[in-house]
């Protein structure tokens, strides 16, 4: 078995590299990252992670394993994506200051060799607590560029840690990847049995 990471996500490149979990880059299929519509928060980051499973598989070869995974912060039922631009980015911040809100990554695996019937989706939701901001911090922490590209528009692993008081679950489904989940899909895929899409 082969583990193939379909994700240009340097952070979940280095989380599945700290936990010795061996792999290698690509496939990269290019698909529009839309949000379902009617759907919880689980449910709909699992569909992306899902629909890029589904691109990405085809261009695996025989005996790879393909991971794909997809992070949202939501506000209740709101998500908070990739903010656009800086304006964006403060304006995520400034509704997060304050508030506790959830961070939802979903994980996909699926096997070439077993098709898309083995196709394996799940979910992992930390809770995470800010601080009040002030409008000054908000406006150089998105001046130092590292919330242009996160969702939420923070980094947990990077300056935005010092406005969190309150973390509730796994640390690593914030940064991108919830790597016990990523074992438990990988062992029931590698046992071709257990759970399947929509676990």
């Amino acid at each position: 078995m082969r583990l193939r990471l379909a994700s240009q996500s340097p952070r979940r490149a280095a989380l599945l590299q700290a936990a010795g979990i061996p792999f290698e880059p690509g496939p990269f299929p290019d698909i529009e990252e839309r949000l379902p519509p009617g759907l919880g928060p689980c449910a709909a980051v699992e569909a992306i992670a899902r629909a890029k499973a589904l691109a990405a598989l085809p261009l695996a070869e025989p005996g790879d394993v393909v991971l794909t995974a997809d992070t949202l912060v939501f506000l209740g039922e709101a998500p908070l994506g990739r903010p656009r631009d800086e304006a964006e980015a403060r304006a995520h911040l400034a509704r997060l200051s304050g508030r506790t809100h959830e961070v939802v990554t979903a994980v996909a695996v699926g096997a070439v060799d077993q098709g898309l019937r083995g196709l394996r989706v799940a979910s992992a939701t930390t809770r995470i607590t800010f601080r009040v901001l002030t409008a000054d911090e908000i406006r150089g922490y998105v001046a130092s560029g590292e919330p242009l590209d996160k969702a939420g528009a923070y980094a947990l692993q990077g300056g935005a840690r010092r406005f969190v008081t309150c973390i509730e679950g796994d640390e690593d489904t914030v940064i991108g990847l919830p790597v016990p989940l990523v074992r438990r899909l990988l062992a029931e895929t590698q046992r071709g049995s257990g759970a399947s899409e929509g676990a």
